[in-house]
């Protein structure tokens, strides 16, 4: 146990290292809770980095997977300064925390976990190992967090006795709102350009333009492999559609500042990042109607699915003729940011929590 007044937390992302060279949702999320559990007071050590991934469900895979864990409990165990608290972020089925829980146990310190999902579904089949140790992993958890109204449904139903869930909104890691959107610029989407989900999305915003009236522009701001079939896709509307490649948070800052609108269905997205901090700058969303983004958008009007790309159409065509009403919408969006998605709500939310199991271990 730390005997310094600072209290120093051991954290690890099994999916994705906040070091890793490729940019993604879970690597800023883990990079923003790193920051905010250090606002907090903290000292925060990422104390490994083993990635603990099966995408296929391959069990030589797992079993190359759970040696190499062991190796890293072990060496832990006996390496590892003293902490306070070990904190495990994005635990479920494909990537189960098989380090956190026996180094804690180890240790005798307290173990949580952030975003972590209950999949009972997939302890039989090609992932019915990892899925166990992701349901045990949880199980050891004094507190989970969880991020969406959606993730609580299975946490809820398999909640292990004396178990905490704790509320942690999805956020942005400022401490105060950017400037706000001139609403006066191009309609504007964000999201990496890779096969699966985002190209999906990319392929709904080209079904949803097609319908378009007046004189729009969409920049599109993100880069990958699938840009090519990105490209295709938007070549029909020739100078209409701009490409503004991988910015940085600077430059997508600027990109943000003079948006009318924001435009990303959000096919299977657990919260999606950028719905917020298109909000914070009080640019109005154009999104369907999907659980994920619940948790994150204001209140309003977003198509359902079943709808198709026509509603998407005319909810882009609503806001495109109406400014006025674009003033609004982004302004409430901008105020529930404030209220509830900057980094001090985050790190009271945190701590809150976590605090008393420190004091309890000691």
């Amino acid at each position: 146990m730390s005997t310094s007044a600072t209290k120093r937390i051991a954290f690890y992302a099994p999916m994705k290292s906040p070091r890793h060279p490729v940019p993604s949702g879970d690597r800023e999320m883990a990079r923003n809770l790193i920051d905010i559990i250090s606002t907090g007071g903290a000292q925060v050590d990422l104390v490994t980095e083993l990635k603990i991934f099966d995408k296929n469900g391959d069990a030589a895979v797992q079993a190359l997977l759970r040696t190499q864990a062991a190796q890293e409990v072990e060496r832990l165990c006996t390496e590892m300064p003293p902490v306070d608290l070990w904190v495990t972020y994005h635990n479920y089925y494909k990537a189960p925390d098989l380090i956190g829980p026996q180094v804690a146990r180890s240790r005798g310190i307290p173990y949580v976990q952030i975003e972590s999902t209950r999949a009972a579904r997939r302890l039989t089949g090609p992932w019915a190992g990892f899925a166990q140790s992701a349901h045990e992993a949880a199980d050891t958890a004094a507190v989970i967090f969880y991020l969406t109204a959606n993730d609580l449904i299975t946490l809820e139903r398999d909640k292990h006795p004396d178990q905490t869930l704790q509320s942690l909104p999805p956020f942005l890691p400022s401490v105060t709102l950017p400037h706000a959107s001139t609403l006066d610029g191009p309609m504007l989407s964000v999201g990496m350009m890779r096969a699966g989900d985002k190209l999906a999305s990319y392929q709904i915003i080209a079904d949803s333009l097609q319908g378009l009236q007046g004189d729009w522009q969409l920049q599109i701001a993100g880069d990958g492999p699938a840009r090519p079939a990105v490209e295709a896709l938007m070549a029909p509307f020739a100078e209409r559609v701009s490409f503004l490649g991988q910015l940085s948070r600077a430059e997508l800052a600027k990109i943000y500042e003079q948006a009318s609108l924001f435009f990303w269905p959000g096919v299977n997205e657990a919260f999606g990042m950028v719905y917020l901090e298109a909000q914070s700058h009080g640019i109005p969303v154009v999104a369907q109607d999907r659980p994920g983004m619940r948790d994150v958008l204001a209140p309003g009007h977003y198509p359902d699915v079943a709808q198709g790309e026509e509603a998407l159409t005319i909810r882009l065509q609503e806001l495109l003729n109406a400014p006025n009403l674009r003033q609004k919408l982004g302004a409430k969006a901008r105020e529930r940011i404030a209220a509830n998605h900057l980094a001090p709500a985050a790190s009271a939310r945190f701590w809150s929590a976590v605090a008393p199991l420190i004091e309890e271990s000691r």
